[in-house]
C-alpha cells in the first residue's frame, strides 16, 4: 500500500454532463462544487481524474 495521496477539488457542475462523468465524480467522493477529497494516489484514481479533468482540479500531491 502506498503512502502517496492526491487532493482534488471539484470545480465544475455535473449538470448537463454524461452520466458516466457524474458517476466518476461520485466514485471520487465528490458531488458538489468546491468539495475537496484526499485520495490514495493509484493509477485507477489518476484515470478517474483524467476522465473528469474539466470538472476537477488537483490541489496537492503528497
Amino acid at each position: 500500500m502506498t503512502d502517496k495521496t492526491i487532493t482534488v477539488e471539484q470545480t465544475g457542475s455535473p449538470i448537463r454532463r454524461p452520466s458516466d462523468q457524474r458517476a466518476t465524480l461520485i466514485g471520487l467522493g465528490l458531488n458538489k462544487r468546491h468539495r475537496v477529497r484526499t485520495l490514495e494516489d493509484t493509477p485507477q484514481v489518476r484515470g478517474m481524474i483524467a476522465k473528469v479533468a474539466h470538472l476537477v482540479r488537483v490541489v496537492d500531491e503528497a
